[in-house]
């Protein structure tokens, strides 16, 4: 009888016990749902900055809205007391789960994107190819110029840097050389880098090569000297930037080693050059 109406002092411990558990468990939901609005964040941060900053698309939201569907995973858990509460938590942590591994691999993808762009900044042609930085040098620009030899407007597919014989040349980035030739005419000896990402650079009417087809060559290591042989009326070095097989204006890609005011110095100096070279 005494039974009916106390609880002895083992059902008591157990109660205490399912108290502390539904109370633990409640922390821990609660956790959860904090460490949730973690992970969302982690998500916006990451379609939104760093996805932007290496030109990534923004994962999709489907595949970011995980689910559990399926067979019921949790029927072993239902029948308790606090089987709601148990089922509800574990469902949460595998959704947490899942959102991780979906954000872990969303990382793992970044850092693969930040190496390529790490590689690209290094691989673009994006100094000056000689040693000495005096602006006076640009001899002619990119464009319509008139020929030294023919004395007719033909279009000057790079820049002429003006400079004494045997003054270094530079690679201007990151590369393979990709061919080094001798010619009594055209462009004389010159050497051609591809720099990876569709770009090559060519250096033209050299004196006299520093490189081998296949070397592999860092921006600022030097290639060949000044020289004046092919078709140049003086000595000076002839520089061209092609992308995806298309040439584009040197002047533009000189922004890793000027000021601002070079810079501008350098577009103006360049787009009053009448006559080229070669």
């Amino acid at each position: 009888l005494f039974g009916f109406f106390f609880d002895s002092p083992r059902e008591k411990a157990l109660k205490r016990e399912i108290a502390q558990m539904s109370l633990q468990y409640d922390l821990v939901h609660r956790e959860m749902g904090n460490l949730e609005k973690v992970i969302e964040h982690l998500q916006e941060t990451d379609d939104n900055l760093y996805r932007t900053i290496f030109g990534a698309e923004p994962i999709q939201s489907t595949q970011r809205q995980v689910g559990i569907g399926g067979v019921n995973r949790y029927s072993e858990l239902e029948g308790f007391n606090n089987s709601k509460l148990v089922v509800e938590t574990t469902k949460k942590l595998d959704i947490i789960r899942k959102k991780v591994y979906v954000q872990s691999k969303s990382f793992d993808e970044l850092i693969l994107l930040a190496k390529e762009k790490e590689d690209m900044l290094r691989s673009i042609p994006a100094i000056i190819p000689i040693s000495s930085k005096d602006l006076t040098r640009i001899a002619s620009g990119y464009g319509l110029r008139i020929h030294p030899v023919y004395k007719i407007s033909k279009f000057h597919a790079g820049m002429d840097f003006t400079a004494p014989m045997g003054t270094e040349i530079y690679a201007s980035g990151d590369g393979t050389i990709e061919s080094v030739q001798s010619n009594k005419r055209g462009m004389g000896n010159y050497i051609v880098v591809s720099h990876g990402f569709g770009y090559t650079s060519l250096y033209a009417h050299l004196e006299s090569f520093n490189v081998k087809t296949g070397q592999k060559v860092r921006r600022g290591d030097i290639i060949g000297f000044v020289g004046n042989t092919g078709m140049s009326v003086a000595p000076h070095l002839h520089y061209e930037i092609k992308l995806n097989g298309v040439n584009v204006d040197p002047v533009n890609y000189f922004f890793n080693d000027l000021s601002p005011e070079e810079y501008e110095s350098m577009i103006e100096i360049a787009s009053k050059t009448g006559q080229s070279f070669d």
